[in-house]
């Protein structure tokens, strides 16, 4: 990823790097999720670690040059005053349940791994080499393999992540500029496990999936408003403040269990604000008005959410640096 020019707020500037949370839509990826054990000498691991994600990359990534890796490294509200105390990123905190006509969760996370590329055994071989130069100062609550399912779709059978931004699109819907200048270049990332109940879910006539969905099924092409009901989910997903859209950058991914008979979607967003992503979320689960929510909730549950910020790169490497 290029750097982006970022005014401070001492008045002169300086080229941050922000880490990898643009578009880079590939074929596999792993979210790991760790929690921070107790003793000083385990957050002081964590924090010598910042400094070495980027050699691990460039070593596991060379491998395959056209495998496209990358790892983002993002920190929970607690995590980061045991970690780096203050400032504080200004709007970083504890994911917040909704409760709603259905339950958004909030679960523990401390610090977490979004790796990219386009080949599994990748992610695999970076996240081994994370899990082992962080050893005992953590331990995992949540390891999901997400895949890319035919065309693009997720599980229920839609293409996901038609309407991400693109271009510097991206760069001004995930990337923090001069409203948080101590932490410009950083991002806000909200992750949530949904598990389906496909069963139902392919019950249900073609006609009123795309009425839930919003879009139509094949062709992947939104309905127009005349037909389209207002607690479709991208209608509800779609943010708008004094008439301008509030955007995202998702790369949600599907993952399953077959022996268990788990079939879901991992839903990842990053933001330059975690404010859009809540909204999107108390569309969904409570309803806009309340009562008018998501149906597609009906078919879905989510299992976790979490709440992290994600630090540039200059950041990590600052970091290391002392």
């Amino acid at each position: 990823m290029g750097s982006v020019h970022i005014k401070v707020a001492t008045g002169g500037e300086q080229m941050l790097v922000p880490q990898w949370v643009l578009p880079n839509l590939t074929r596999a990826a792993i979210f790991l999720i760790v929690m921070l054990n107790p003793g000083a000498e385990h957050g002081a691991a964590v924090r010598n670690f910042c400094g070495d994600l980027a050699g691990l990359l460039r070593a596991v990534g060379y491998r395959d040059l056209e495998g496209r890796l990358s790892c983002v490294m993002a920190f929970g509200s607690d995590a980061w005053n045991r970690l780096f105390g203050l400032p504080r990123p200004k709007e970083l905190h504890p994911f917040q349940e909704i409760r709603g006509c259905h339950h958004a969760v909030s679960t523990p996370g401390d610090v977490l791994f979004h790796i990219r590329a386009t080949r599994m055994d990748m992610c695999f071989e970076l996240a081994t080499q994370i899990s082992s130069r962080l050893g005992s100062a953590v331990f995992t609550v949540d390891e999901v393999h997400g895949f890319t399912y035919f065309d693009d779709r997720d599980l229920v059978g839609f293409v996901d992540g038609t309407e991400n931004p693109v271009a510097q699109a991206a760069v001004d819907a995930a990337i923090i500029g001069e409203e948080d200048a101590a932490f410009a270049g950083g991002s806000y990332v909200i992750v949530q496990k949904y598990l389906h109940d496909l069963q139902q879910w392919n019950a249900l006539p073609v006609e009123a999936q795309e009425r839930i969905i919003g879009r139509t099924k094949l062709a992947d092409i939104e309905l127009d408003d005349a037909v389209k009901p207002t607690s479709a989910h991208n209608a509800l997903t779609t943010i708008v403040e004094n008439g301008k859209q509030l955007e995202i950058v998702r790369d949600n991914m599907p993952f399953g269990d077959v022996g268990k008979a788990e079939f879901g979607t991992y839903f990842i967003g990053y933001a330059r604000s975690p404010h859009r992503i809540e909204q999107m979320l108390v569309n969904m689960f409570v309803g806009r008005p309340p009562g008018n929510y998501d149906r597609l909730l009906d078919y879905s549950r989510a299992v976790t959410g979490t709440l992290f910020f994600v630090p540039s790169a200059t950041f990590l490497e600052n970091v290391a640096a002392g």
